[in-house]
C-alpha cells in the first residue's frame, strides 16, 4: 500500500489489515511527483513479497483550477498524480505483471468523459488516464488485462465544505438518490481483479446511474 503524506494512518490500515491476515500489507511512502521515488516505488514493490501480481493506481490529487487561475505548479501537481505516475508504475512493472498474468486497475473518474465546472485541469488529466487504461490494455496483452473504475459520488470532501444545496442538487442527479460507499468501489476492484479473466479495457462507472 502507498502513502504519500499519510504514512501514520496508512500504518493503522496496514495494522488492521495484517491483524485480519498476517503480513497482507506492507506501506510504501513516495511522492508520486518525483521520478527517482516513482521509480523506487515500482522496485521496492517487487521486493516485498518477491512478485507482484496486479498494481491498482488510486492516487490523485484534486481541486478546482478556474481557468485565469491556474499555475504550472498546480497543473504538474494534477498531471503527476492521475497521469504520468500511472503510466511510469505501469511500464517499470510491465515484465513483472506479465510474468506473473497480472493485472492493472485505475482508478478514473466519471469526469474524465463530463467535464466538471472549474476543474479543468483534473479533467484533462483524468481523461489521459482513461486513454492510459485503454492503450494499455491492447499494449500489454495478452499478458496482463488492464480495466479502470469510475467512482462517482462516494464520500463528501473532507476538505473544502459542500453545500446543503450542492449536496442536494448532486443526489438528485443520481438516479438511485444516494452517495455510493467506499465498498462499491472495493468490491469492483476485486471482481475485476479475481472474478474477470476476460475482461480488459473496461472502464466501469460506480455511479448509481450518475453518469447516464
Amino acid at each position: 500500500m502507498h502513502c504519500r503524506q499519510s504514512r501514520e494512518k496508512a500504518g493503522e490500515l496496514a495494522a488492521e489489515l495484517n491483524v485480519k491476515r498476517a503480513d497482507s500489507c506492507h506501506v510504501l511512502q513516495a511522492d508520486l511527483a518525483r521520478d527517482d521515488e516513482v521509480t523506487w516505488l515500482a522496485q521496492e514493490s517487487r521486493h516485498v513479497w518477491g512478485h507482484v501480481d496486479a498494481l491498482v493506481n488510486n492516487a490523485s490529487s484534486f481541486y478546482p483550477t478556474p481557468i485565469g487561475s491556474v499555475t504550472p505548479t498546480e497543473w504538474d501537481d494534477l498531471f503527476s498524480s492521475n497521469a504520468r505516475a500511472p503510466f511510469f508504475l505501469a511500464q517499470a512493472l510491465a515484465p513483472e505483471l506479465k510474468k506473473q498474468h497480472g493485472a492493472i486497475i485505475n482508478l478514473i473518474d466519471i469526469h474524465a468523459e463530463k467535464p466538471l465546472k472549474d476543474h479543468t485541469v483534473y479533467c484533462m488529466a483524468k481523461a489521459a488516464h482513461a486513454m492510459l487504461t485503454l492503450s494499455l490494455a491492447k499494449e500489454l496483452a495478452p499478458e496482463v488485462r488492464v480495466n479502470g473504475v469510475s467512482p462517482g459520488a462516494i464520500l463528501w470532501p473532507s476538505t473544502g465544505a459542500v453545500s446543503a444545496g450542492k449536496q442536494e442538487s448532486i443526489l438528485n442527479g443520481i438516479p438511485l438518490q444516494r452517495l455510493g460507499d467506499p465498498q462499491d468501489i472495493a468490491r469492483t476492484i476485486a471482481f475485476l481483479l479475481d472474478e474477470a479473466p476476460y475482461v480488459s479495457g473496461q472502464i466501469i462507472a460506480v455511479d448509481g446511474g450518475r453518469s447516464l
